[in-house]
């Protein structure tokens, strides 16, 4: 869990991001709360005039009804005020965090189950995004009872006095309200998460699920913690349930001791009628310090719903050594260098001191046993991820000080498990750093394989991703179709023919030699054939770059003929 100050931060951010807004609902609210504490003196004076009929009466009953109106056209305005505020200070921070999401490597927004994150990005973002009209209603609910403690003074100190002895009473009870509210609200939202985070588990694996016939374990799966859940809302709500009752008796008790003692002096004539009927208005106003529990309440959920949603705002992202200064040669073939490249994972290096140069326009296939690395090294070239020590060059510039869009126009990838976006086929085959021509579209999916199922689709190329049922080598296929109508200087396929049968895998390498843009080809190879058409082999074993060179060079080593062996051992293609 992130630190409290991660929290205050994300909330100050916020804060900021909605000053004008909030600023608006405190001046309402101020506004609101000065008309508030004036009615009850109107009224009492109006009804002294009246009782005397003194010819200035209808006046002072004209004031008491424009302060009740304005009273009430305030608190329209902090209402709609606040629903605005607080909605669009919610998309601000969800956006925040799905842009630092998005930025960061896959390998730092892995570490938030998808549940999970579906409950930080929904349920705590919109309760965080309550914090600053909360805050800015809290602020401005103070003033009435601090304003008709001082106005019961002026009326009668003794009237004052007796509301002043139930407010060490009202002090104890906030307290108390703001440190039991904190704990439980967290727990309640973990556990809420891990709800959430299984079942999103249960419904990416259904098919899997259902062949094996467990929905009804899966069920209870999911909802094991569910009288948790229970448990720890009845703790926060009985918290929350308590001090509003404690209020609201206190608070009645206050009033009818400030009436007693006003009957009193009433009786002696010390006060009016109207005197007292402002003393009993303000007492109830001095009363309603009992409300600011509620605002109190809704600011600790907001804080701790803060301190969820600043776990993925926390996450490193790589764009913190960009410099953006540097420009690729435009005749530039595509050569690849690393330089010392180390990559650290849970405090142990992946990848140790990788040194590799992989020729402009090659073809180069990274082999290695399972854990030995392969996967990282194919997302440090491309900077998916950036190394812990090292340097990765395109034609001799550093990728770290290429600006983002040139880097992905250069760079392509295509993954074992290609994730589709769009509305339609065509839309999936778009989605990059530029925007394909239908043609290139087209040409993109004959070259890998793809243009004959997609045409006998209902639409073809305009048939709804939805309605698109696609086996593991098709939704493989449109990923190379994809990487092929963006591939740049550099293409590095990260085991994306691993469903393809050898004879479609070796029709689309030779569509890829000689139908996509020349460039080179770093590719991350199981299978024996790809390492023996490429024209480069890097040998990787536990992090480290063993050798390096053709194929037919290194078969000559037993451990080279093992490790293709141990993929075969494993199930690979």
């Amino acid at each position: 869990m992130p630190p409290e100050p991660a929290a205050d931060r994300v909330l100050l951010a916020a804060a900021r991001h909605s000053a004008g807004r909030a600023a608006a609902i405190l001046a309402c609210s101020l506004a609101s709360a000065a008309a508030t504490l004036a009615e009850p003196a109107v009224l009492g004076r109006t009804l002294d005039l009246l009782l005397a009929r003194e010819p200035g009466a209808p006046r002072w009953v004209a004031l008491a009804a424009v302060l009740i109106t304005t009273d009430l056209l305030l608190d329209a305005a902090v209402t709609l005020l606040t629903g605005v505020t607080n909605a669009r200070t919610t998309a601000w921070l969800r956006t925040c965090v799905l842009d630092r999401l998005l930025r960061s490597a896959p390998h730092h927004a892995a570490r938030f189950p998808p549940g999970d994150l579906a409950t930080r990005l929904t349920a705590n973002a919109t309760e965080a995004g309550t914090v600053p009209a909360t805050a800015a209603s809290a602020v401005a609910s103070v003033l009435p009872p601090l304003g008709a403690l001082v106005a019961l003074f002026l009326i009668d100190w003794r009237t004052a006095t007796a509301f002043l002895a139930g407010v060490p009473l009202l002090l104890l009870l906030l307290r108390a309200l703001a440190a039991h509210s904190a704990d439980s609200v967290a727990r309640y939202q973990a556990v809420q998460a891990g709800i959430a985070d299984r079942l999103v588990e249960a419904l990416a694996g259904a098919r899997t699920v259902a062949a094996a016939g467990t929905a009804a374990h899966e069920r209870r799966r999911i909802l094991a913690t569910l009288p948790d859940l229970a448990a720890e809302g009845r703790a926060m709500w009985l918290v929350y349930g308590r001090a509003v009752a404690r209020s609201g008796v206190l608070m009645p008790l206050l009033v009818c001791l400030v009436l007693a003692v006003g009957g009193l002096r009433l009786a002696s004539g010390a006060i009016g009628v109207g005197e007292l009927l402002a003393a009993s208005r303000y007492a109830a106003l001095a009363a309603g310090a009992g409300a600011v529990a509620g605002l109190l309440g809704a600011l600790v959920r907001g804080r701790g719903a803060a301190r969820r949603t600043a776990g993925p705002m926390a996450l490193p992202a790589p764009a913190c050594r960009d410099r953006h200064d540097r420009d690729l040669p435009a005749d530039g073939p595509g050569t690849l260098e690393l330089h010392g490249v180390t990559v650290v994972r849970d405090g142990a290096p992946v990848l140790r001191g990788v040194d590799l140069v992989v020729p402009g326009g090659s073809r180069a296939a990274v082999v290695g046993r399972s854990g030995s690395g392969k996967s990282l090294l194919a997302a440090v070239a491309g900077r998916l991820t950036d190394p812990d020590e090292g340097s990765v060059l395109l034609d001799g510039v550093p990728l770290h000080r290429l600006g983002r869009h040139q880097l992905r126009a250069e760079v392509g990838y295509a993954f074992a498990r290609p994730a589709l976006f769009g509305a339609t086929v065509a839309d999936a085959l778009a989605f990059g750093a530029h925007t394909p021509t239908g043609p290139a579209l087209r040409a993109a999916a004959r070259a890998a394989g793809a243009d004959g199922f997609v045409r006998r689709l209902p639409d073809g190329y305009a048939t709804p991703l939805a309605e698109a049922p696609l086996s593991g080598g098709e939704l493989q296929r449109l990923g190379l179709a994809r990487a092929f109508a963006h591939a740049g200087r550099l293409l590095i396929l990260d085991d994306a023919t691993s469903s393809l049968d050898t004879l479609t895998e070796r029709e689309v390498e030779r569509a890829l030699a000689r139908e996509v843009r020349p460039g080179t080809r770093l590719v991350i190879a199981h299978r024996l054939s790809s390492a023996a058409r490429a024209d480069l082999v890097i040998w990787l074993d536990e992090g480290r770059v063993r050798a390096t060179g053709p194929h037919a060079q290194l078969w000559r080593d037993p451990e080279y003929r093992a490790v293709f062996a141990a993929a075969a051992d494993e199930g690979a293609p």
